[in-house]
């Protein structure tokens, strides 16, 4: 299980997140939403070690990851929001790249790498430059790339951005078949429709600070709001959006 436990970052006096706690259990895909700035990127950060906490823990299986950031990393998939790539290298090299640094034989390097730009319709342009690449095909590199040394835990930061809807409907299957496998998924995302379809439990963070925690039906029941869209907006929006909307589309003509 992997827990976040009172985590927190202040920049000065000022918090980014505060006492943040949840648990990702093991077969089970954890949405984490907020609007921008809400501090999901700042916790995201933390549990992947790239950047310190000013107080609280991450924790696998028990052991705080900052006993063993190697092992923890062994273990950990990781697709980043961005999609920063080596843009020289091809698909096929990126992803014999990642094995490698993950210590993998290199047979099973070369053969899961082909096995995933297979599955991810990227084969016919496994020699291809990234630099050529679409926005779609470079973050199924990176979601491949994430996936190359089968991790126990995975990470995802709007990983459908710039796909197509078939890719993303292959995605949301694969989701439901690494969990099946017992994987630890935290997906964060704003696609409210998305997370909705493919996570069973629902974080909502605003302003450095949990709102809600909770299976969608769950939530559904605590709010009487028939969808997440409805129950997101009621947490966190804190204007009338049709207000704001009118006093828009009155500004343009003014």
């Amino acid at each position: 299980m992997l827990e976040i436990r009172n985590l927190s970052k202040y920049y000065r006096n000022t918090a980014a997140v505060k006492n943040v706690s949840f648990t990702v259990r093991p077969g089970e895909v954890t949405g984490y939403l907020g609007p921008n700035g809400s501090g999901k990127s700042t916790t995201v950060k933390m549990i992947t070690g790239l950047l310190e906490p000013s107080g609280g823990q991450v924790l696998l299986d028990g052991r705080d990851i900052r006993e063993d950031m190697i092992g923890f990393r062994r273990r950990l998939g990781y697709v980043p929001e961005e999609a920063i790539l080596y843009s020289y290298l091809s698909g096929l090299e990126y992803l014999q790249l990642t094995g490698r640094l993950r210590g993998l034989p290199e047979g099973v390097v070369t053969r899961r790498a082909n096995d995933l730009l297979e599955a991810f319709s990227l084969a016919p342009h496994r020699h291809g430059a990234i630099a050529s690449y679409s926005k779609g095909m470079k973050q199924r590199v990176l979601i491949s790339a994430a996936l190359m040394h089968d991790p126990d835990v995975l990470i995802l930061d709007e990983p459908l951005s710039g796909m197509d809807v078939t890719t993303a409907q292959l995605f949301k299957h694969l989701l439901d078949e690494l969990a099946g496998q017992g994987k630890m998924i935290l997906y964060i995302s704003h696609v409210l429709e998305v997370v909705e379809k493919v996570c069973a439990r629902v974080i909502v963070i605003h302003q450095g600070q949990i709102k809600a925690d909770g299976s969608v039906e769950q939530l559904r029941g605590l709010m009487h709001l028939p969808s997440l869209v409805e129950i997101f907006s009621e947490l966190i929006e804190e204007r009338d959006l049709k207000a704001a909307a009118h006093d828009i589309a009155t500004a343009i003509r003014g």
